[in-house]
């Protein structure tokens, strides 16, 4: 561990540090106030102020305060000073002179900096050009800014900077407040929508003795109390499904869940989706249901349905595609997965189309897969539900009644990318314990992706699931069409990063 923290300081820093121990010697710490009291904030000195004419302002006598960060100074004369202020929402002009303010406090006034935060009371009035502006009686500096924003017209130059520092990203780019706040809004939208639905939220844990309810590497750690093993959670799958064994009949839960996988445009290994879990109910009512959550949130945040998104021009607003796997395989390739062959012989239809199969838990349902994922995903644009997945490769969904080869289980993709996942779910405890079993030998032939065997999950399908539809969807990649936003990082507020070099 390194233990020396000696700091080296740029010009502009020391002078800040310098003005702040001024400060602390006047008595004017900026840093001991503990509140600052707002008539408003500046969105709503906006909305009430703007229609009034320069006249009617001259003559309204009506005391404010507000707060917000100093975006911008420019003198008007030796006397006066215009800046900009910016709190959460909008940014507003506030006017200074020397003679309502007096000789110290607009001396006091004029030391400040480009990024401090100030409180100011006064009235409102508009200038010659018609703009709204507060006019200052009384700043109060309520924290000081040791460090210079970036220039207001460059922003962040360095990527990296951008998303390692937020915080300066968040102050100095709208657009990105902007992303967040919708961010936000998707998440309540998708809550309003289903409680309206009746449906009711869960909180399940994060930490999870066995790693189960999707196909992924666990982070693993150490818990000390019971001095063993446990993973974050790749999935709420199994604790939500639990709940429905209760009888409970529509459960969903919002949250962090853990993957311990690559970090790319599209993957981060901390992120955020929603399950929803519908007892008596199929995945084609979830098709309909998720075609209608994605609809509802496009409005919430566009006000409209459609957009653009990687060069492409979409219309959520129309039916999505609804594809089976193999039949979208035949369609790009020309191969004929619906034929019943042996292993060997989907080995050799791989090898002719070059695709590698080289994991020794393979079958055929995964070389159907791999053909899926090497020659589809990347053709697929407009909304398309892809069904009918293999039952190797989806352990807790129902299989086909008419051709258990397949399972009732869903993928949603948009311009090449996977939306949600929806199963019609495994009820069936005989059936889920020996798709577990098969997950164990998987893993022993090298799937380090494989679920472990839940006794306590195979026990609670024993006491009676009804028939139940699931449905996963991913906030963040949704938050990421919605706001035309190309990277994940775009739509986290703190993404993981690789250490400085």
């Amino acid at each position: 561990m390194n233990d020396n923290f000696e700091r080296d300081f740029s010009e502009q820093e020391i002078i800040r540090r310098e003005k702040y121990q001024k400060l602390v010697r006047e008595g004017r710490d900026p840093f001991e106030i503990t509140v600052f009291d707002r008539t408003h904030v500046i969105n709503q000195l906006i909305e009430n102020y703007s229609n009034f004419s320069k006249e009617e302002l001259a003559n309204n006598k009506d005391q404010i305060s507000t707060a917000g960060r100093i975006r911008l100074f420019r003198e008007a004369g030796k006397k006066a000073i215009f800046a900009n202020i910016q709190d959460q929402n909008s940014i507003i002009q506030i006017y200074v002179r020397e003679d309502e303010v007096g000789e110290e406090e607009f001396k006091y006034f004029q030391n400040l900096d480009l990024g401090d935060i100030i409180g100011v009371k006064g009235t409102m009035m508009k200038t010659d050009h018609g703009e709204l502006t507060i006019r200052v009686k009384k700043a109060l500096l309520l924290s000081k800014a040791l460090k210079p924003l970036p220039d207001k017209h460059l922003g962040i130059a360095d990527i990296e900077e951008k998303y390692r520092r937020r915080y300066v990203d968040l102050i100095v780019n709208p657009e990105t407040k902007k992303t967040f706040i919708n961010r936000s809004k998707i998440i309540r939208t998708i809550q309003n929508f289903l409680d309206q639905k009746g449906y009711m939220e869960v909180e399940t844990p994060i930490l999870h003795s066995l790693s189960g309810g999707a196909a992924a590497k666990p982070f693993a750690t150490h818990y000390n109390a019971l001095d063993s093993q446990f993973y974050l959670r790749i999935a709420t799958e199994l604790h939500l499904k639990r709940c429905i064994v209760g009888g409970f009949e529509g459960v969903y839960e919002i949250g962090r869940i853990f993957r311990n996988e690559g970090l790319s445009t599209r993957h981060n290994p901390e992120f955020t989706s929603i399950e929803l879990y519908v007892a008596y109910k199929d995945m084609y009512f979830l098709m309909d249901l998720c075609e209608e959550v994605i609809r509802t949130c496009a409005i919430a945040v566009n006000g409209k349905t459609t957009l653009s998104y990687g060069g492409y021009d979409l219309d959520l607003g129309k039916p999505f595609k609804r594809w089976h796997m193999v039949d979208a395989i035949k369609e790009v390739t020309g191969v004929d997965f619906w034929k019943e062959i042996t292993y060997e012989e989907a080995k050799n239809i791989a090898q002719k189309h070059n695709v590698k199969v080289e994991n020794h838990h393979f079958s055929v349902g995964h070389i159907i897969n791999l053909f899926y994922e090497e020659f589809v995903e990347e053709k697929i644009i407009e909304p398309t539900f892809v069904y009918g997945h293999p039952r190797e490769i989806s352990p807790l969904a129902k299989a086909n009644p008419k051709d258990p080869r397949f399972t009732e289980r869903y993928e949603l993709f948009i311009v090449n990318r996977e939306y949600a996942n929806c199963f019609s779910e495994l009820n069936n405890p005989i059936d889920q314990f020996e798709r577990f079993l098969d997950q164990i030998k998987e893993a022993r032939q090298g799937n380090d992706e494989a679920n472990d065997m839940d006794i306590d999950f195979v026990e609670a399908l024993e006491y009676g699931m009804p028939p139940t539809a699931g449905i996963g969807i991913g906030i963040d990649r949704l938050v990421m069409l919605l706001t035309g936003s190309e990277s994940i990082k775009d739509v986290l507020l703190f993404p993981q990063m690789k250490p400085r070099g």
